[in-house]
């Protein structure tokens, strides 16, 4: 009887510790009790090792797209993954005021032979508990994009290169509005610096914010790029396509010029990385082509006219 019991313990131990929840999860979130709120498309890139987990959250939320590190842990009895600290875009941000919802993402791992999914829901953190609802979601198990080198090399390079799932034109807006605060990351920062930054085009401009859309220049080669502004990163590991990134900058009327400067994160299949940048003041439109590699950087100098 006791053989029979260690055997079944036993079993049930092998099979709690065999699932994992590594792997490419997609998927919809939603507002709780909130059916007219937009969703939130959901890519989640996760590697376990042990109990612990690391990942890369990425979404959009209407016309935003954001990327998230991510750490926590996966307790293999009951199934249950936490994440912490994700910042979530409120749901009733505006896109000149957008506010970030500090959330913890709580999930059960289900295994079905149709497949595997996370259901859970993000829930609000300490002061946020009861401004921010929760924010529901049921993620799906890729297994053609599951292997081991795809996840490590996602979690590598923080963006992951190869989208698993892209929302479609109904789903968001056809640019990415890519916030303009400043963001940390470390190896693009200092490799930024080690680089010559090399003015490309000087502008003057009337007004006190300019639009701005990076396009990849010619053919779509899977160049990324990372964006400086007055040496500050904004943005990085942003890959080029026809789908425009988009920016709004402020002007510091302080400074005798505002410099916008591309960094190469890679060059693509086709060297060197190239890029078509469209500028807008709200009176006039340019297009600059920006060309950058591992060793110089391509900048867009911009003066504000005086009155």
């Amino acid at each position: 009887m006791k053989k029979i019991i260690f055997l079944l313990l036993f079993s049930i131990t092998v099979c709690a510790h065999g699932q994992t929840v590594s792997g490419y999860w997609y998927g919809y979130a939603n507002v709780a009790n909130n059916a007219t709120v937009n969703n939130y498309l959901v890519e989640l890139i996760l590697k376990q090792n042990q109990s612990a987990v690391t990942g890369v959250l990425n979404y959009y939320f209407r016309n935003t797209f954001r990327s998230v590190q991510l750490n926590g842990n996966y307790n293999a009895i009951n199934r249950q993954l936490t994440l912490f600290n994700v910042p979530i875009t409120y749901y009733a941000s505006t896109t000149d005021f957008e506010v970030d919802c500090i959330m913890d993402f709580l999930a059960t791992l289900r295994v079905a032979k149709a497949g595997s999914n996370l259901n859970g829901s993000f829930i609000g953190k300490d002061k946020y508990k009861n401004t921010c609802p929760d924010v529901v979601f049921d993620l799906k198990l890729n297994k053609e994009a599951g292997n081991q080198d795809s996840i490590l090399n996602a979690l590598a390079h923080f963006k992951e290169t190869y989208q698993v799932w892209s929302p479609s034109a109904t789903d968001t807006l056809v640019s990415a509005n890519i916030i303009t605060r400043p963001v940390v990351n470390y190896v693009v920062s200092r490799e930024y610096k080690e680089r010559e930054n090399v003015v490309a085009k000087e502008i003057s401009v009337d007004a006190d914010s300019v639009q701005v859309d990076f396009y990849d220049n010619g053919e779509v080669d899977g160049d990324s790029i990372s964006v400086f502004y007055n040496n500050q990163l904004i943005a990085f590991n942003r890959i080029l396509s026809t789908r425009s990134v988009h920016f709004t900058f402020a002007l510091d009327s302080t400074k005798e010029f505002n410099e916008i400067t591309m960094f190469a994160d890679n060059l693509g299949s086709i060297p060197p990385n190239t890029a078509l940048m469209l500028v807008s003041d709200g009176k006039k439109r340019y297009e600059i082509r920006l060309t950058s590699d591992l060793k110089k950087n391509a900048t867009l100098r911009i003066r504000r006219r005086k009155e």
